[in-house]
């Protein structure tokens, strides 16, 4: 048997250490928490994106009482973002969530679907997305889908 080591780099800040543009990011993600349809789950969450021509796009998490119709924040933005800008890479993706009790403390990570369309739009346009997981004791950066993702399927997984 052979082990294979898979290490994640992922970087833990505070607000105050991020740059200017990844606080206008969050604090988009943050703001659109508030346009969430999250009657079930009460657990709105919201996402922006920073694209190369430096517009930024945002959307939330919308629920359906037949779960599986609803869709994610992440999934939202990034297909919004693709449709309105087909031709502009992703640069950076700001997520964050909130309760009926506030901001959550802890960064939630994009779920397994959401992992999945980060890495066909890094696919698509060839460049790492930074994602940006924010918790308000604590926000997390990572580099790319990879760090959330590895031993992902893509096109190049049917080639083999």
């Amino acid at each position: 048997m052979k082990e294979i080591n898979i290490t994640s780099i992922i970087e833990e800040l505070s607000y105050d250490e991020l740059t200017e543009m990844d606080q206008k990011l969050i604090n988009n993600a943050k703001e659109s928490t508030k346009n969430s349809y999250a009657p079930y789950s009460k657990f709105s969450v919201g996402a922006a994106v920073l694209l190369n021509n430096n517009e930024i796009i945002s959307g939330s998490n919308q629920e359906n009482a037949a779960y599986p119709s609803g869709l994610c924040a992440e999934r939202t933005t990034l297909f919004y973002a693709n449709s309105r800008y087909p031709n502009v890479p992703v640069k950076t993706l700001a997520i964050a969530a909130r309760t009926e009790n506030g901001f959550i403390d802890e960064p939630i990570p994009p779920c397994g679907a959401c992992r999945q369309v980060i890495l066909e739009t890094e696919k698509r346009y060839k460049q790492p997305i930074k994602i940006i997981l924010y918790g308000s004791k604590k926000i997390y950066i990572i580099k790319g889908i990879n760090a959330l993702l590895p031993l992902s399927f893509d096109a190049a997984s049917m080639d083999k």
